[in-house]
C-alpha cells in the first residue's frame, strides 16, 4: 500500500510540474504595446518580439513568425533577422471582437525555441455560436430525475496511511446512472462540528487521485473525484493502459446520441457528488462550492448551472467552452471537436446537436452564484475566445482574474493562492 501511495503522489507531482512552463536556454519574448494586452476592434496592435541568451539579447538571430486569429490560420507570415535581437512587428488588427496571437520561433543549434503573446480585442463582446437547445433546461431537469430514483449506496473505505491527526480519508464509491459508479477522495475533519464542503473536479486525462487533506485540514469536508467510472486508488500504471486502450478519445464517446454521450454521465456524476456531500451530517447544509481547471473549470460551472445546492465556485480557464467556434470561422474550446482531422468525422447535424447539450456556455447561462474565474491570454488548450464566450453570458455576480496574461494552460502560484483564498474565504464567512 505504500508503494502504490508513493507512486500515485509520484504521478501528481510529476504532472503538476509538467503543466508549468519549462524554462529554455533561450528565450524568445513576445509583448504587445498596450500594458493591458487589450484593444479596440479596428486599432492596430505591435508586437515587440526580443530573443535572449542567457538573458542578454542574442544579435543577428534569425526569426520566424506568424500572426492571425488564435488557432486559425495566420495572416501574416515572414522570417526576418534580428541585428540587435529585437524587432517591432506590425500585427494588424481585428474587426470583430476577439483574440490576434503573434508566435514566434527562434533555431538555434538544431533546437526551436518558441515564444507567443494574444492580444485581446474588445472580449468582453465576443457572443457564442453554439446553439442553445430550446429544451436544454427541460432535458437535464428530467435527466437530474431519473438520477434522483437511483439509490446513492455511499461506500466509504477508510484509508488509514492517508489519514492524518485531524482528518479521515476515505476512498468514496457511489452509484450512478446506467448502472456506473462515480468515485472520489473523501477528506473529512476527526472534530466533531458541522464544516462547509468543497467539490473538486477534474482537468482531462485518467489518473489517481491524492484527495485535498490540505484544505481538510483548515475546517472543511473535500471531496475529489475522478470521472471515469473506476477507483481512484489503483496503480497509475491501470490509468496509462486506459487513457491508451478503452478511454482513448473520451470527450467524443458517443456524440452522435445526446443521452449516450461520454459527458451525460459525468454530468451526473458530479450532481450525485453534490447529493453525498449535502447528505453528510458533518456538512454545515448551507456552504458549498465547486471548483477546477480546465476540464475541471468546464465541471465547476456545468454543477453550479445544474445545482443550486452550490453557492460559490472557481472555475481556471474552462474547457469545453463555445466548441462549435471552429465551424463559425473562430476559435472553438477543447476537446477541439471541429478542427483538423476530428472535423470530418463530427461535422454532422447529429453530432453538433449534441454538442448544444454538452457545452459549458448553456449551462453558464444558469449560474446565479458568485464566481471566481481565473484565465490568461495565451491558452493554446482553451483558447480565451471560447472561455469569454461562456463567461459574458453568466448571469450570476461573477470576478475574472486575467492578471496574469501571459499564463496558457498552466496557473502561477500567486494566481492559485488568490483563487483558493477567496473561494475559502466565502466557505468560513457563508457569504
Amino acid at each position: 500500500m505504500k508503494k502504490l501511495l508513493f507512486s500515485s503522489l509520484l504521478l501528481i507531482w510529476v504532472s503538476q510540474v509538467l503543466a508549468q512552463p519549462v524554462e529554455r536556454f533561450i528565450k524568445v519574448i513576445v509583448t504587445p504595446d498596450h500594458a493591458d494586452w487589450v484593444y479596440k476592434t479596428g486599432e492596430p496592435v505591435k508586437f515587440n518580439v526580443s530573443v535572449y541568451r542567457s538573458n542578454v539579447l542574442l544579435k543577428g538571430a534569425k526569426l520566424r513568425y506568424e500572426i492571425g486569429p488564435e488557432k486559425m490560420q495566420p495572416t501574416k507570415k515572414e522570417t526576418v533577422t534580428l541585428p540587435d535581437g529585437i524587432v517591432a512587428i506590425d500585427g494588424g488588427t481585428m474587426k470583430t471582437a476577439g483574440f490576434l496571437r503573434c508566435i514566434a520561433t527562434v533555431e538555434l543549434d538544431g533546437k526551436e525555441y518558441r515564444g507567443l503573446t494574444t492580444a485581446g480585442f474588445e472580449p468582453q463582446a465576443i457572443k457564442p455560436t453554439v446553439t442553445n437547445p430550446t429544451d436544454f433546461k427541460a432535458f437535464w431537469d428530467n435527466a437530474k430525475a431519473d438520477l434522483a430514483k437511483i439509490p446513492m449506496d455511499a461506500r466509504m473505505t477508510l484509508l488509514p496511511e492517508r489519514c492524518t491527526e485531524l482528518t479521515n480519508v476515505y476512498h468514496l464509491n457511489l452509484q450512478n446512472i446506467n448502472n456506473s459508479r462515480f468515485y472520489g477522495i473523501l477528506c473529512v475533519p476527526k472534530k466533531e462540528g458541522k464544516y462547509p464542503a468543497i467539490l473538486r473536479v477534474p482537468g482531462a486525462g485518467v489518473r489517481p487521485y491524492n484527495g485535498m487533506i490540505a484544505e481538510a485540514e483548515k475546517g472543511f469536508i473535500t471531496l475529489e473525484v475522478g470521472i471515469h467510472g473506476v477507483p481512484v486508488t489503483m496503480d497509475p500504471v491501470v490509468y496509462d493502459n486506459l487513457s491508451r486502450g478503452p478511454l482513448s478519445g473520451y470527450p467524443a464517446a458517443n456524440l452522435d446520441d445526446r443521452d449516450r454521450y461520454y459527458y451525460k454521465r459525468v454530468y451526473l456524476g458530479c450532481v450525485r457528488a453534490v447529493d453525498f456531500l449535502a447528505s453528510l451530517p458533518q456538512y454545515d447544509g448551507q456552504n458549498m462550492a465547486v471548483t477546477g481547471g480546465s476540464q475541471g473549470g468546464a465541471l465547476s460551472i456545468v454543477t453550479a448551472g445544474l445545482d443550486s445546492r452550490i453557492k460559490w465556485l472557481g472555475a481556471y480557464y474552462p474547457a469545453l467552452c463555445d466548441v462549435t467556434g471552429y465551424l463559425n470561422g473562430r476559435a472553438g474550446g477543447w476537446p477541439h471537436l471541429f478542427v483538423g482531422k476530428e472535423l470530418d468525422y463530427n461535422n454532422k447535424p447529429d453530432r453538433i446537436k449534441t454538442t448544444g447539450y454538452y457545452d459549458v456556455v448553456n449551462f453558464a447561462r444558469l449560474v446565479n452564484v458568485p464566481g471566481y474565474y481565473s484565465w490568461g491570454f495565451n491558452d493554446e488548450t482553451c483558447p480565451p475566445t471560447s472561455m469569454y464566450a461562456a463567461y459574458n453570458v453568466i448571469p450570476g455576480p461573477k470576478m475574472l482574474d486575467t492578471y496574469y496574461k501571459d499564463t496558457g494552460h498552466w496557473t502561477y502560484p500567486e494566481q492559485t493562492e488568490k483563487m483558493t483564498a477567496w473561494l475559502l474565504g466565502q466557505l468560513k464567512g457563508g457569504k
